[in-house]
């Protein structure tokens, strides 16, 4: 049985650890109004240019129409990207993303093709380092915050390889921001272009539009800014879906301390008052013996 002194140290050693919990919870609560208000902020532009892509889709088709919008034809070469945060102490944030990921990539190797990896964050690096490191194309930190120029970064390598003719297919795997506590994981294709839910073509009541310059030149400009947005967006509801989960797993952690040191309170108290007993039992025993 552990000495009073031992378990003195250990109440000390929780109630420092429950303090940490709750600091932390703290701070991922007052980060996650901001996180959220970012993410939900960023949907309507990411969804109205979807709808632009798919009102501009409507009026081209065959060569004219942009290889980002039709992809190559082919469908053998998939690049996933994978975007996780970078930190953790989440609980299942990170390994619901990694999870979904590894389902993919699961089922399109089962299926025989060719498949390349791209990742975003340092949780779905080192988690996906082992079994598909040698399938890495890329990887990327995603920051104590989401950042456009990241984003960007992401979008060129993408581009950068469609354009080399090394994939035929892109997606994208991240985790969509429901609730406080609720983040689903998603993929989403990215090439080629698919309106995203929710994103339908506008309603143009009879009207005819005329572009200029002309429908496949303004998807030409407006493709690589969309793929380019979608990233960025994804990257934001990581980090709403971030501080959610970690809020909540440190309150879990928090409470837990706490039914831990209540435990531990009463176990002290048990073995104190055995051992003030049996010294008293002694003296007396001591006593009438004299």
């Amino acid at each position: 049985m552990a000495s009073l002194k031992e378990m003195r140290n250990r109440i000390g050693s929780v109630k420092a650890t429950q303090k940490i919990t709750k600091a932390m919870q703290m701070v991922a609560a007052a980060k996650l109004r901001r996180a959220q208000d970012a993410a939900q902020n960023a949907r309507p532009y990411a969804q109205r240019m979807a709808a632009v892509i798919a009102n501009l889709a409507r009026g081209v088709s065959g060569d004219a129409a942009p290889r980002l919008l039709v992809g190559t034809g082919g469908d053998q070469r998939h690049l996933v990207v994978v975007a996780t945060a970078d930190r953790g102490l989440a609980g299942g944030f990170n390994s619901g993303i990694v999870r979904a990921a590894r389902e993919k990539l699961r089922d399109l190797t089962a299926a025989g093709k060719d498949v390349r990896v791209l990742v975003v964050g340092k949780k779905a690096r080192d988690q996906l380092r082992r079994q598909y490191g040698d399938r890495f194309v890329g990887a990327f930190d995603a920051g104590n915050n989401p950042s456009l120029s990241v984003a960007q970064d992401v979008a060129d390598r993408i581009t950068e390889l469609f354009e080399a003719g090394e994939v035929d297919v892109v997606s994208l795997i991240y985790s969509r921001f429901k609730s406080v506590v609720t983040q689903a994981p998603t993929v989403l294709q990215l090439i080629p272009a698919q309106v995203e839910e929710g994103a339908v073509p506008t309603d143009l009541q009879g009207a005819s539009y005329e572009y200029e310059p002309g429908e496949a030149e303004i998807l030409e400009d407006l493709l690589p800014r969309n793929l380019t947005t979608q990233l960025f967006s994804a990257m934001l509801e990581n980090q709403a879906g971030f501080f959610a989960s970690q809020m909540t797993a440190m309150d879990n952690a928090t409470r837990n301390a706490g039914d831990m040191i209540a435990s531990l309170t009463l176990q002290y108290n048990r073995t104190r008052q055995a051992q003030i007993t049996k010294e008293l039992i002694e003296i007396i025993s001591g006593a009438e013996a004299l």
